[in-house]
């Protein structure tokens, strides 16, 4: 639990930190938020395209989808792959940072970027963002629940997609002008540090046998299954 919390504070120090910043106005912070926003938003209101791949984007990343894909994912894990806790621990994890993030959205109280010619709207404080937040929890939570499962080559792909779909979800409320940059980045720390941490919680409570040695990177937790089996029981002739 001790290592869950240094991996914790490690994501937790800089989003404090910008949370801090964006609640004082610290003026090279807000000058840089607000040309990037005034920047982006002149790039999406030229091209209609774009605005329009932008716009369906938010709409699927509205967190109750991802997080109801999750679920369901968490369920086949458990029912298929037969890794009950880890499921367990992957919907209550995600649950949790769903409902932080709306938290700290209540304690900075930031609004939400104003723009000339808005290009979207959304209701809500803007710190940290929700989307970048929630993308990045499920990203980080999905990656290590399937992460036993997957073959190499598997697990290079899943990487690389978690990276993906949470950039992307980033850059979309930038580009769409209901966020900062800093916004997006605190929601990126935090969702993925959220994750990390309590994936790393999760690993320490493993109990194992005593003489069993360490299961393999990727195969840890405290459920035995095809690939972290029980470990064999004593015999009498451990004991001399």
């Amino acid at each position: 639990m001790l290592k869950a919390v240094g991996y914790g504070l490690v994501f937790a120090v800089p989003v404090t930190l910008l949370a801090f910043v964006v609640r004082q106005k610290f003026l090279p912070v807000i000058e840089f938020d607000e040309a990037v926003i005034a920047a982006a938003t002149d790039v999406t209101r030229e091209n209609p395209g774009l605005r329009q791949v932008l716009v369906v984007w938010q709409e699927l990343t509205q967190p109750k989808w991802p997080y109801i894909a999750a679920t369901i994912l968490c369920i086949v894990v458990w029912k298929r792959h037969h890794l009950k806790t880890r499921a367990l621990w992957a919907f209550v994890t995600m649950m949790v940072a769903w409902n932080l993030q709306l938290l700290l959205k209540e304690i900075v109280q930031r609004a939400r970027p104003v723009v000339s010619d808005p290009v979207s709207h959304a209701p809500g404080y803007s710190f940290p963002s929700g989307h970048a937040a929630n993308a990045a929890a499920v990203a980080t939570i999905v990656t290590l629940l399937v992460w036993p499962v997957l073959s190499r080559r598997g697990r290079r792909i899943m990487l690389v997609s978690a990276v993906a779909y949470a950039v992307i979800t980033a850059a979309d409320r930038v580009f769409l002008g209901v966020h900062f940059p800093s916004d997006v980045t605190a929601g990126l720390l935090f969702g993925a540090g959220l994750g990390i941490a309590s994936y790393v919680g999760y690993l320490g409570w493993n109990p194992s046998h005593r003489h069993a040695p360490p299961p393999p990177e990727g195969t840890a937790g405290p459920e035995p299954h095809e690939l972290n089996p029980l470990p064999p029981e004593e015999s009498d002739d451990d004991e001399r």
